[in-house]
């Protein structure tokens, strides 16, 4: 057979053959739309290549971007790996330290910022030394005027680095993976698949994952590549704007985080004739677990179909998605939105196995909990530039992560809890997923999160941080009655406690670890 390397050129050669033509959407920080095609995109990417390559950018070099999403930062998700260099994407939610700490530790070469992102840059310039800043806007246009648009590829080799990713940092220091071109060129095939995200170019796809959170779990190279048109949302991502564009550019793909989702479905259950979403074919929902009743809000309730994802960092990110197999055809509506809410089986090419906690691989039987561990050609062997022994890669070449589960009889994964979250009462373990899943499932609750709080007698129990809908109202006992129907009485919260918002991580996750420092001090009822 043939040996082709699997690089990110076979993907912007085929661009351009197929897919020149393609509408690339963006909206600007005021909310003016911008209008550009696939091969305009790669036009001006070979001369940004051009130009990165006059300012010293060699091959192996990290280019970092610090920008939303829009058709200039896909510009440098192709131009930057086009030059052999690796695309470095920086989270502009992250605090001045870690901004700092990432781009030296990656040791970035340029660093290309949005004009809107400028503000951020300020707070951390002085602590980094890159050879050179460019902003995205005026300046870059203006570079790119300078430039030809034919550029000389280098030859590329698909085990070398093409894009670069630091988790969030939450635990510790945020931590590098490296994306190499075979790995990315995989993932982007296993992704497309009609049992993962079922992309092609009849397809109007909706990133609202921003481009610097895990390559926006790699829409755009997956978009372009089966030549789907692109809608990119910019900084602006409250759920009218973001239901306007659904509307306007008739999106049949969207994805993001559940709290995104969650104040769209808030928005359309108080005006639900105001959009017209029918459309979207799917809403794909990853970063941490859907609740089962925003899945069946979002079906009964207007129609719209969510498609439960999951994956990370450490994985490019996809590691699995939930669609019903043929066999669950056959089950009522009520057990199939249950399996809906299931984290589903893996893409071809990725391994899962459950270790308990006596080291043996539990069995794929439903109840049987372990840690969650992967292997594949898009998941991570070890960390950038990690100097020190990592116990997440296991020695037969798994990865723990961190989360525990059971897997069912017919492959499908179920995330009980992330393993630092879960609640050990008096030598059982409780599940805060399951609990906050069901709080959300209460009329008068927005947002839910669970953790525990040191008791003396049985070491921890479950208190429950609830943000209640505009208006709305529910005593203690009223949520904890509406609970009691699907839990055994030492499973409930102990206490209740309203808050006006549940802090996030970076990537709009809830942030445990803050609500953990918030309640140290809380005393339990007797």
């Amino acid at each position: 057979m043939m040996e082709t390397e699997l690089t990110l050129a076979l993907l912007f050669e085929r661009v351009e053959r197929y897919f020149a033509k393609t509408e690339i959407v963006s909206r600007n920080p005021d909310k003016s739309i911008s209008r550009t095609t696939y091969g305009e995109v790669l036009r001006r990417s070979r001369k940004l290549a051009n130009a990165l390559v006059k300012l010293g950018v060699k091959p192996g070099d990290r280019v970092a971007t610090l920008a939303w999403n829009h058709s200039r930062h896909l510009e440098a998700y192709y131009a930057i790996p086009m030059t052999g260099a690796v695309l470095h994407t920086m989270n502009p939610r992250l605090s001045a330290v870690d901004l700092a700490y990432i781009m030296n530790h990656a040791e970035d070469k340029v660093v290309l910022v949005d004009e809107v992102l400028l503000p951020v840059w300020e707070k951390f310039k002085g602590q980094v030394k890159p050879a050179h800043m460019v902003v995205l806007g005026k300046e870059s246009d203006a570079l790119l005027d300078r430039e030809s648009d034919n550029f000389k590829m280098p030859a590329l080799n698909e085990k070398q680095a093409a894009g670069l990713c630091y988790t969030s940092g939450t635990t510790g220091r945020p931590k590098g993976v490296l994306y190499s071109h075979r790995s990315t060129m995989l993932h982007v095939l296993a992704t497309a698949l009609p049992d993962a995200l079922s992309l092609g170019q009849r397809d109007v796809v909706l990133p609202v994952v921003p481009m610097f959170h895990v390559n926006a779990w790699g829409l755009p190279y997956t978009c372009s590549m089966v030549g789907a048109k692109l809608v990119l949302p910019g900084p602006n991502l409250d759920p009218h704007s973001l239901l306007q564009l659904m509307h306007d550019e008739k999106v049949t793909c969207a994805g993001g985080v559940p709290t995104v989702w969650l104040a769209i479905l808030d928005a359309l259950d108080k005006e639900p004739k105001r959009y017209d979403v029918s459309s979207v074919k799917q809403m794909v929902i990853g970063g941490s677990a859907a609740p089962q009743a925003m899945i069946e809000g979002f079906d009964k309730r207007h129609g719209l179909q969510v498609l439960h994802a999951w994956g990370m960092t450490e994985m490019s990110p996809i590691g699995s998605t939930t669609r019903l197999r043929p066999e669950h055809d056959a089950l009522t509506l009520a057990e199939q939105f249950r399996i809906r809410a299931l984290q589903g089986m893996p893409p071809p090419l990725v391994e899962v196995r459950a270790i308990s906690e006596d080291g043996k691989e539990a069995a794929w039987d439903g109840q049987s909990m372990g840690e969650l561990q992967v292997r594949g050609p898009w998941v991570a062997r070890s960390y950038y530039k990690n100097e020190e022994e990592d116990d997440k890669f296991v020695p037969d070449g798994w990865f723990r992560t961190g989360d525990v589960v059971t897997i069912d009889r017919a492959g499908y994964i179920r995330i009980t809890d992330r393993s630092k979250d879960l609640i050990k009462s008096g030598g059982e373990w409780i599940s805060s997923v399951d609990l906050e899943n069901a709080l959300m499932g209460h009329p008068a609750v927005k947002e839910a999160a669970v953790v525990a709080v040191a008791h003396q007698k049985w070491t921890e129990r479950p208190v429950a941080c609830v943000v209640l809908r505009e208006g709305a109202s529910a005593t203690d006992d009223e949520l904890r009655t509406f609970l009691s129907s699907k839990f055994a009485t030492w499973q409930l919260p102990d206490a209740f406690v309203r808050i006006e918002q549940i802090p996030r991580t970076a990537a709009g996750k809830f942030l445990k670890s803050a609500l953990r420092e918030q309640l140290k001090d809380f005393r339990l009822p007797e």
